[in-house]
């Protein structure tokens, strides 16, 4: 263990074996900081706070902080963080909301500087948060996604995995698997096929994936209809992933920027649709859009 002399470590915190502390950082009575783990100067690790081994966190990065909001209560939950990841400066992490809850970082994870990870969000694994990428309360961001410099992500939304969300982007519904989000139009705009090719999937399974996409965007089928067809059509391998991540949700999903005619996938339920289990979302954030046939 190498604690600097200038560093704040509570007697009540547990410090595994093999820890860097450097100067001026603060550790809280309540944290657990695993094995091998290295903690760079001027950093926050406060009460509530459990590290895994192995983890990186660089200068002046505040990690456990109270939640962002008017009604924070005065007992709150945990920030529980995984196994090698890598926190870099100015990144801050915040803790549960409600005593019974979990913000959670998986492992692998590289937030870079300046990130932000509100109250009750859940990041999966090998995920990478870009420069000033802002996660509001209860969003949830699934395994190898990308999210690029300065975008924005509104509560309780999900980006599923491998997804690629391009910079400054404001995202305000829910960013299916394996998709890449424009920065300009925050739309869909096809496969992130870099990722997919990257991670090793092959020739026969980005093309199921391709089918399933035309399937999402580009049938004229309604939105009860789509998932009646990825259900019965993609019952096995990757493609799965879709109908699984279109079964929940509450704030919407993602549309596609090309719109072509008979596009119906659904921005929200019609009098026609009353057996939709697409959730709706907020009006002033989902304009009606038209073919040009239309």
């Amino acid at each position: 263990m190498n604690i600097h002399p200038l560093a704040i470590v509570s007697p009540q915190a547990h410090i595994g074996e093999h820890v860097t502390i450097g100067p001026f950082a603060v550790i809280e009575a309540d944290v657990v900081i695993g094995d091998g783990c290295t903690i760079a100067a001027h950093c926050v690790i406060k009460n509530g706070t459990t590290l895994g081994p192995n983890n990186e966190v660089h200068e002046s990065a505040v990690i456990g902080g109270f939640p962002q909001h008017l009604k924070r209560p005065q007992q709150l939950g945990r920030l529980e963080i995984g196994a090698g990841n890598t926190i870099r400066e100015h990144t801050t992490i915040h803790r549960a909301m409600k005593p019974e809850g979990v913000t959670y970082l998986g492992d692998e994870n590289l937030m870079m500087a300046g990130a932000h990870v509100a109250h009750d969000c859940t990041i999966g694994n090998n995920v990478v948060l870009a420069n000033n990428v802002m996660l509001a309360g209860h969003v949830s961001v699934e395994d190898r996604a990308f999210i690029s410099g300065g975008v924005g992500i509104h509560q309780f939304c999900r980006v599923g995995r491998l997804a690629m969300v391009g910079g400054m982007a404001r995202i305000v519904q829910d960013v299916p698997p394996f998709v890449m989000i424009d920065g300009n139009s925050n739309c869909v705009v096809g496969l992130n096929l870099v990722g997919l090719r990257r991670n090793g999937f092959s020739a026969d399974e980005v093309a199921e994936l391709k089918r399933a996409y035309r399937v999402i965007y580009r049938s004229s089928l309604k939105w009860n209809e789509i998932l009646e067809t990825l259900q019965s059509e993609f019952t096995q391998g990757t493609a799965v992933a879709f109908y699984e991540f279109f079964q929940t949700g509450k704030r919407g999903f993602v549309q596609e920027r090309r719109v072509p005619p008979g596009a119906t996938i659904k921005l929200r339920p019609t009098a026609d649709d009353a057996d939709t289990s697409m959730p709706a979302a907020p009006a002033a954030s989902m304009p009606e859009y038209k073919s040009k046939a239309g």
